[in-house]
């Protein structure tokens, strides 16, 4: 087990009447805190809190799965306030400690299987953002064949993989979408792997859905001159010249905002989902290398599917009613 509990440093405030400084931990999944997307905005929102509130912050990273329940306990033990577990392959371990421990709080993100009192979790309309960067790829491709790498296969996963091709088929009906499931949120060289032979394949357009392994579909992107689509965060930075975009999830305000109401001692358990509505997901706010009628097209799509215009199939069903069997992976 890699257990590593990373604390935020910051000015030591108490936050309530009593002195006690509110803890809060995260424990991340296989893919790393440093994935440059789903772990890594779930920290950065941590640290927001930090530095805004003046709670305390740590994240324990997790190497393989049997690192997830140790990890956890690790904040029980050390009584923390509200432990967040970053991704539904948490989701077992999670629901066994709230159920041992029913006075700790606990949030997980991409995860709406527990329905504990004591466990809140926040998902997100992913296959709304992923739908928006569908059209991009859609409209951008010159060689009518895009690419798709998923991190892993599940219900959560598949629906950035149903929006995704829905959106490249209603921007480009005659494109085909190419298809890969990596089986893993921490592998580079299997990102890089999957990306090369998709360029091979002809795709010049690769969206990936991944973590840690869509890393290496970036680096395959930028080796061979095509455009990636980063996921979860703005992920630009990472190829500023081979990004067009990010499907993004707003982990980060998630995590604040529960870490705000656990200070205000107002934290609710149950279901809460953030959506294009909510602002709580969108393409990435850089547009650099995106031409003003695709930005333009999107914009209207956007606002299409928040006034109800637009449905962006979630389902299997929902996804083939309309487009037939074309989604390889679920």
């Amino acid at each position: 087990m890699v257990f590593s509990l990373t604390a935020c440093g910051g000015k030591n405030t108490d936050s309530s009447k009593s002195g006690k400084k509110i803890k809060i931990g995260m424990v991340t999944d296989v893919g790393g805190v440093n994935d440059g997307s789903f772990n890594q905005s779930a920290w950065e929102g941590l640290q927001r809190a930090q530095k805004e509130l003046g709670v305390e912050v740590r994240y324990a990273e997790s190497a393989t799965d049997a690192d997830y329940a140790p990890n956890i306990e690790a904040f029980i033990d050390e009584e923390y306030d509200l432990i967040i577990c970053v991704g539904y392959m948490l989701a077992d371990a999670t629901k066994k400690a709230a159920e041992d421990n029913p006075n700790q709080k606990f949030a997980i993100i991409d995860d709406a299987s527990i329905d504990l009192p004591n466990v809140t979790c926040l998902m997100f309309e992913q296959s709304q953002a992923s739908y928006l960067v569908g059209l991009v790829a859609g409209k951008m491709t010159k060689t009518n064949t895009v690419g798709f790498v998923i991190g892993m296969v599940s219900q959560t996963m598949n629906e950035f993989g149903y929006g995704y091709l829905a959106g490249v088929k209603d921007a480009n009906p005659d494109a085909t979408i190419l298809q890969f499931n990596a089986n893993s949120f921490g592998s580079t060289e299997t990102g890089k792997s999957a990306a090369t032979t998709m360029i091979t394949n002809g795709a010049d357009v690769i969206f990936h859905a991944a973590g840690g392994t869509g890393l290496g579909v970036i680096e395959g992107c930028k080796d061979a001159g095509k455009w990636a689509i980063g996921v979860d965060s703005d992920q630009s930075p990472l190829a500023p010249e081979n990004i067009l975009t990010s499907a993004m999830k707003r982990v980060d305000n998630a995590c604040f905002e529960i870490s705000k109401a656990v200070k205000e001692g107002n934290v609710q358990s149950g279901l809460i989902i953030y959506d294009l509505k909510s602002e709580g997901v969108d393409i990435a706010p850089t547009t650099t290398n995106l031409p003003s009628d695709v930005l333009e097209y999107v914009k209207q799509a956007k606002q299409d599917i928040i006034d109800g215009k637009i449905t962006v199939p979630k389902t299997q069903a929902d996804f083939e009613a309309k487009y037939g069997d074309i989604y390889e992976l679920d």
